[in-house]
């Protein structure tokens, strides 16, 4: 249970560093010139967010599995 709450808490933590990393991403390389904040919102959060949660959960995941059977 321990291990999974963990992975649990670094994919809040992989969210929010992949909303922020998705902002900057986007407004510095957009070319859109009319509504680039809601750009760089909406992918933000509903694509470079998600993404980083689901990857740093795995990653933790099977980092402590691998871990554990030492």
């Amino acid at each position: 249970m321990k291990i999974a709450l963990v992975s649990l808490l670094v994919g809040v933590a992989g969210y929010v560093v992949g909303v922020v990393l998705g902002m900057l991403l986007v407004n510095l390389f957009s070319s859109n010139t009319h509504d680039k904040s809601l750009e760089a919102a909406m992918t933000s959060f509903f694509v470079y967010g998600p993404l980083a949660a689901v990857l740093s959960f795995i990653v933790t995941l099977v980092y402590l599995l691998s871990r554990r059977g030492r």
